[in-house]
């Protein structure tokens, strides 16, 4: 009896082990305090996709503005976003979870805010040996984790032709986009790649929206094809919005009102025109991108001020019982209650109001379900193949004998350049 009763607990331990270390590493949204999350490089915001051995900053803001203690912590993992099962020393050289101690404060701004900004590499952290899909945590001073963000490290060894075509399905002839591409590589012999190849398929560099677990549809010696009809198709969605209020004081492009007489800065928008029955517009956007720019500010990162964006939407055909979201690189795509739309019954209008930090900010509407799904084939702002979306393919790579997910080659593609 004795010995069934621990065979019972033991079962159990390794079931709980064997879940635990199954655990995917999802992104954690960031606290209210905590507000424009980027990745830098070349002193712009980039999607946190870099090569192996490149260096890169994550920055955000903490509006309790009190230089408070953060702590970094870096996680390598598999294709699937699971930690890998190899040691941090195989993929870190040096220490992470270590103090964030590059920390200015905000100068002249009516919101005031710690700015913070974490260098890879740095002293502590010299070198990420390993390419792959990593997990970047913040953590407080009691080691809790604050927010999390995804970024991919890749490897510049084998090539990815791409180029962006029209649907090859006759319903979504006018509405997506599909992928034709190939994978070679004169430095990799791939050993059975139908199951140690994988690919990560990327709209704008939104990670949350990827399509995965394609295999190549052919094989020819050391080049793989992926010429699919269906597997391989997004929906191409609409041109993103913007505002601009480098001038925050001053109603610009798409602002109709500025209100100073508050504690924090108010920038009305007009009010948005639900865009799927409309013919297709251009729009010069920067695919979901922003901007922190103060126009009369020497250092922008630290002279920028905060002010609530009031976003309105018309959008009397909506009919179906889902959230509107506003979403962009600005919040990470987040369909939080932060950035869901409230519907005004006198006015007829969605409306929500969102702290933002000046500069350019890109943003579009999105409809999901309360599970977070997103509807993109009855989207706000329709979906036109004329659309230019920036595509990225990413190729990975484990053979027979590695412990661990390779980032061995990176694709990239315009829909300016689409074709039949």
């Amino acid at each position: 009896m004795y010995l069934k009763i621990n065979s019972k607990i033991l079962f159990f331990l390794l079931l709980n082990i064997s879940l635990f270390a199954q655990n995917i590493e999802k992104e954690i949204a960031p606290p209210f305090n905590i507000k424009t999350i980027s990745f830098i490089q070349n002193n712009r915001n980039v999607v946190p996709i870099f090569e192996l051995g490149s260096g890169f900053q994550l920055q955000f803001d903490d509006l309790y503005g009190n230089n408070g203690d953060y702590f970094y912590e870096i996680t390598h993992c598999d294709y699937n976003w699971i930690p890998s099962e190899i040691p941090k020393i195989e993929y870190l050289a040096g220490f992470d979870n270590q103090r964030l101690q590059n920390i200015t404060t905000s100068f002249n701004t009516l919101q005031i805010y710690s700015h913070f900004s974490l260098q890879i590499p740095n002293q502590h952290t010299q070198r990420l040996k390993l390419s792959g899909n990593y997990i970047l945590k913040i953590l407080n001073e009691s080691r809790e984790t604050v927010f999390s963000r995804r970024f991919i490290l890749f490897e510049d060894l084998a090539t990815v032709p791409l180029q962006v075509k029209r649907a090859r399905t006759i319903n979504n002839l006018p509405y997506k986009h599909n992928l034709d591409f190939s994978i070679n590589s004169n430095s990799i012999t791939f050993q059975n790649p139908i199951k140690n190849v994988k690919v990560a398929l990327f709209q704008n560099g939104v990670f949350n929206q990827a399509i995965k677990n394609i295999a190549p549809q052919y094989t020819i010696g050391n080049n793989l094809v992926y010429k699919y009809d269906t597997e391989t198709q997004f929906w191409a969605g609409n041109e993103f919005m913007y505002f601009e209020n480098k001038n925050i004081r001053f109603p610009s492009n798409f602002i109709s009102k500025v209100d100073s007489s508050t504690d924090i800065y108010s920038t009305h928008l007009f009010t948005n025109e639900a865009r799927a029955n409309f013919p297709y517009s251009f729009y010069q956007d920067v695919n979901g991108n922003f901007v922190v720019l103060n126009a009369n500010a020497e250092n922008s990162e630290i002279e920028s001020d905060y002010s609530w964006v009031y976003f309105s939407l018309s959008a009397p055909s909506f009919r179906l019982k889902k959230d509107i979201y506003v979403v962009g690189m600005f919040n990470n795509y987040t369909m939080s209650p932060e950035n869901k739309m409230d519907y005004n019954p006198e006015k007829g209008i969605y409306e929500k109001a969102i702290l933002i930090k000046q500069g350019f900010t890109n943003y579009k509407y999105v409809v999901a379900d309360n599970k977070g799904t997103i509807d993109h084939e009855n989207a706000i702002d329709g979906n036109f193949y004329q659309t230019e979306n920036e595509y990225t393919i990413l190729v990975y790579y484990r053979d027979n004998t590695a412990r661990y997910d390779r980032v061995i080659g990176k694709g990239t593609a315009s829909s300016i350049n689409v074709v039949n």
